[in-house]
């Protein structure tokens, strides 16, 4: 997937937008973010500081680096511990009904639970 920084709002996908979406609609990924803002940090350290467990906390950065939203390099403490870092991607996102109506029109997302009009 791209990095979402949008200079063409009206090339997004549908399947992309809704991606970002639902990365952003979990409050511990909101937290992620927002603890990345302030620069890159390692695994143990952000688990540390919003005190959760890491393989919760490797789900959500899963999902935030899947949908464009942070990205992660892997580097070797001095001791030689592999360490995990991750660091908000630059975005920006302009949502507007016509690039909802333009990017809707691209989904090729299978229908999910809550998706068929019953829920």
């Amino acid at each position: 997937m791209r990095t979402p920084h949008q200079s063409h709002p009206q090339a997004v996908s549908g399947d992309e937008l809704l991606g970002v979406l639902q990365a952003l609609a979990n409050p511990h990924r909101l937290r992620v973010l927002r603890l990345l803002r302030g620069g890159r940090n390692y695994v143990s350290q952000i688990a540390r500081e919003l005190q959760i467990s890491r393989p919760l906390l490797q789900i959500h950065l899963r999902k935030l680096e899947q949908a464009g939203l942070v990205s992660s390099a892997l580097e070797f403490s001095e001791d030689g511990k592999s360490m995990k870092f991750y660091d908000v991607t630059p975005f920006s996102w302009n949502l507007t009904p016509d690039l909802i109506a333009t990017a809707a029109a691209t989904l090729t997302v299978a229908n999910r639970e809550g998706e068929n009009g019953h829920g």
